[in-house]
């Protein structure tokens, strides 16, 4: 096992003193492979920019600008998240939803703890 120690005392992480940001690391684990590149960035975007309930109201061409991406290419990638339930959608607003449960969890048995 590896021992961990951290790097640089004065840059740890803090959370934000304005908005709010996180990502649940079950999403690489579990969602990320199942999803195209371009999904898993708006992933990311839309955690970034998201408020403490998961909601933002970015349009499709700021999004676009701000991942340089063609806005086809965001509706695509939104498709991709909605399909794997992992976003809702009602323009103007996407809400980050609360990951599924695995599938350990599922079947009732105990969730493995990750790195």
């Amino acid at each position: 096992m590896i021992h961990k120690q951290i790097l640089l005392p004065d840059r740890v992480r803090r959370p934000p003193d304005e908005g709010f940001s996180w990502i649940d690391r079950r999403f690489l684990r579990d969602h990320a492979s199942k999803l195209t590149g371009d999904a898993i960035l708006l992933y990311f975007f839309l955690a970034a920019v998201s408020d403490k309930h998961g909601l933002s109201f970015y349009g499709d061409g700021t999004v676009a600008v701000r991942l340089r991406m063609r806005e086809e290419a965001v509706v695509a990638a939104r498709e991709d998240l909605l399909t794997h339930d992992l976003i809702a959608y009602q323009a103007p607003l996407t809400q980050v939803l609360s990951l599924p449960p695995s599938r350990r969890e599922r079947r009732g048995l105990p969730a493995l703890e990750s790195l």
